[in-house]
């Protein structure tokens, strides 16, 4: 944890699980409006009159954004409660869904998307590290799992439902209907989150200090790597699902909330393999992310592929966040605070420019080009994985320091 943040539960006799639920529902409320657009692409892009390379902008544009503010709200915070600042930006949320739902205009939404990057980089910058804060140590991999599990249940819930919400009543309503979820959710973490004090702000040179971390940098571009190639991809899901493998629209929601039901077990199952061995998982994980794509130009040219790669997917991609946040607490436990804030930036820069490349290789060569470059950054951040894995083993008996300073964790 940062200097300015306290590592215990501040009252050992409160139960801790119901805040921890809070923060995994703030992650999960935050990441479904991020990923909305991914199941109403299609019918977003000619109601507002722009084209699906285009509508690919409702992604990037936030998690490019979310790259500034993340850092930004850690400094800018000073000894604000953390409470109070997750509760702010929860009722940011809420208006930006609104101001999607109501957008008459294409720079409306834009405007909207604006305002969603912040609550992307603040409320990940905060929430990521607050395990520590909540619980035990003893109990912080499962705390961690739960509050990033709020990702993978998005895909799960959030995306699949708005896409059913989308073919029923309009993708309007889709956005509306988030609204409304993520002012319940600021209600509950107003009633069952405790007080979050810090002791100090945090300032820039904390953030300077840690340019020498070799694990916490290997960390930064791993997550780059795999978030970036799979973001090429998966922005655009549907269209790779109704084009390439054949399904009707009608199956999209469902499909998406089989990816999303195996995305939570990858994220359960990543979560107790990185407690004891991160870079191996990681590795797991850039190898599955890898197989992906190269497996979808071979044989998804199917319904029954596609389903079966769809699932394998969301199990590989499932433990992408809850995998690297653990590099990262290894990598700073010092300075979780900060750590978090830097991950969650290069987190949304990989999602930005994922969303990005996929947009300009979809519209110029399209989707079986996008998939073969979604496979090139998966194999880069395979190969980077793999290398840090043989450096730690050959390093022995020194690598069980565990230095903050240490090649990968």
């Amino acid at each position: 944890m940062s200097p300015s943040t306290s590592t215990h539960p501040q009252d050992p006799a409160r139960n801790p699980w119901p805040a921890v639920m809070a923060a995994g529902l703030a992650t999960f409320s935050v990441v479904t409006t991020e990923m909305l657009p991914v199941g109403l692409l299609t019918a977003i892009a000619p109601s507002l009159g722009i084209s699906t390379g285009q509508a690919g902008l409702m992604l990037s544009l936030p998690a490019l954004l979310a790259v500034v503010f993340a850092p930004l709200v850690v400094l800018m915070a000073g000894n604000m409660d953390r409470r109070r600042i997750l509760a702010g930006l929860l009722a940011l949320l809420v208006l930006a869904n609104a101001a999607s739902a109501l957008a008459p205009s294409w720079g409306w939404m834009l405007a909207a998307r604006v305002l969603l990057g912040l609550c992307i980089g603040g409320i990940w910058a905060v929430a990521g590290g607050l395990a520590a804060r909540l619980v035990p140590a003893a109990a912080m991999g499962l705390a961690t799992s739960i509050i990033f599990g709020g990702v993978a249940a998005a895909s799960v819930l959030g995306v699949p439902m708005g896409a059913l919400i989308g073919e029923g009543a309009g993708w309007r309503w889709a956005f509306g209907v988030m609204a409304v979820f993520s002012a319940l959710v600021l209600g509950l973490h107003l009633w069952v989150m405790p007080t979050l004090p810090v002791r100090s702000a945090v300032g820039l040179r904390q953030f300077l200090t840690l340019r020498s971390n070799r694990a916490l940098q290997a960390g930064l571009w791993l997550s780059l790597l795999l978030v970036a190639g799979h973001f090429m991809a998966f922005t655009f899901v549907r269209p790779l699902l109704l084009a390439v493998s054949g399904f009707d629209a009608q199956w999209i929601a469902a499909l998406l909330l089989a990816y999303g039901l195996a995305g939570i077990a990858g994220n359960f199952i990543a979560g107790l393999a990185a407690a004891r061995r991160t870079t191996l998982t990681v590795a797991a994980i850039a190898l599955g992310l890898l197989l992906v794509p190269l497996l979808w130009l071979a044989f998804g040219g199917s319904p029954t592929g596609g389903f079966v790669l769809l699932l394998f997917w969301g199990l590989a991609y499932g433990g992408v966040s809850v995998a690297l946040m653990t590099w990262m607490m290894k990598a700073a436990p010092q300075a979780m605070e900060i750590a978090a804030a830097l991950y969650v930036g290069v987190f949304n820069t990989g999602i930005a420019l994922g969303a990005w490349a996929g947009g300009q290789v979809v519209d110029g060569w399209g989707l079986q080009a996008n998939l073969w470059l979604a496979a090139a950054w998966a194999a880069m951040a395979l190969l980077l994985s793999l290398g840090l894995a043989v450096t730690r083993h050959h390093s022995g008996s020194a690598a069980k320091s565990a230095s903050p300073d240490q090649i990968a964790p």
